[in-house]
């Protein structure tokens, strides 16, 4: 492929290899933790793991065979799903493999380097897709608004026909449970629908499904464990550094009312996946209309009840 940097490793690293190599630096803050912070270190592992591979049983996610391509930005939470599927990958019930994908948006100082000596350090299959989505972006943005909207619909887009390509059946993403609220209420607010990011996803065209197995961990479990594994953290130049975000406006909100009401996250969480229609009012989830049909069915159904119980 004359637009993909691939790399796939000949001889597989050992199911150690990650934790003996670190990422290539001879001082990482996992060497420098005390025996104690040690075992906080390996109950957020646990942690995360076990999120993880709760999202993936409860939503069928991985199954027997599959492909999974992740999607490696070179942030922390991409960074996170990527360690922890190879974790789980070593004694999963099924058999699945990982390719790591990144996608090189022509950024201008990326700096092309981190990801592939990253990868190949740990010795997981990747490809580096090139792509000028960089100059599109800021062509089509008019000034002063955020580049977000297109940038994400480029990026999928290219990402989705690259997984067609290389043989993927699933597309991983690293978005977490804030990320899913945050895209809650943006939806709310701006654009007048309840809806968020599903864990599971079918794309519109029927080619891609897309899966969040962080879809159960909070961000700040994730954030402590990049650091920890002092991952090679990327900045996102483009989008990252935008004033007046909506989706930064509402990531403050949530905060704010987590700092004043713990566990509130939690809880908008769980109402996420607990959902009533019938107490919604979207006409075409639920049938409204059709009511009085129901009522009338119901009454008949407990009239025969109660003549069957007298006849008795």
């Amino acid at each position: 492929m004359q637009d993909a940097v691939i790399f796939n490793p000949h001889i597989a690293d050992g199911p150690d290899a990650h934790q003996e190599q670190g990422n290539g630096v001879e001082t990482s803050p996992l060497e420098a933790l005390d025996a104690k912070a040690r075992r906080e270190f390996n109950k957020l592992q646990k942690r995360l793991r076990r999120q993880v591979g709760n999202a993936i049983v409860d939503y069928g996610m991985i199954r027997e065979g599959d492909r999974v391509m992740v999607c490696l930005s070179g942030g922390k939470d991409s960074y996170t799903l990527l360690e922890i599927l190879r974790n789980l990958q070593r004694n999963a019930p099924v058999s699945f493999s990982l390719v790591a994908v990144n996608l090189d948006q022509k950024q201008p100082g990326f700096p092309e380097h981190v990801l592939p000596e990253y990868l190949e350090s740990i010795g997981v299959e990747y490809y580096i897709l090139e792509r000028d989505t960089y100059s599109v972006v800021k062509e089509k943005t008019p000034e002063g608004k955020t580049t977000c909207a297109l940038c994400s619909r480029l990026r999928r887009g290219s990402l989705y026909g690259f997984a067609e390509e290389i043989g993927a059946t699933k597309v991983a993403l690293g978005h977490h449970r804030e990320d899913i609220l945050e895209t809650l209420f943006l939806n709310m607010f701006y654009g007048g629908s309840l809806k968020a990011m599903p864990p599971k996803l079918l794309s519109d065209d029927g080619k891609n499904i897309v899966i969040r197995p962080l879809a159960y961990c909070r961000e700040a479990d994730i954030a402590e464990f990049a650091r920890l594994m002092d991952f090679p953290i990327i900045p996102c130049n483009l989008c990252g550094s935008q004033p007046n975000m909506q989706r930064q406006v509402v990531k403050e909100m949530l905060s704010e009312w987590e700092r004043k009401h713990p566990g509130r996250i939690e809880t908008m969480f769980k109402a996420v996946t607990n959902v009533a229609p019938s107490q919604l009012a979207d006409r075409e989830l639920f049938d409204f209309e059709g009511l009085e049909s129901k009522q009338v069915r119901m009454r008949e159904r407990r009239i025969d009840a109660l003549e069957l119980s007298h006849n008795r």
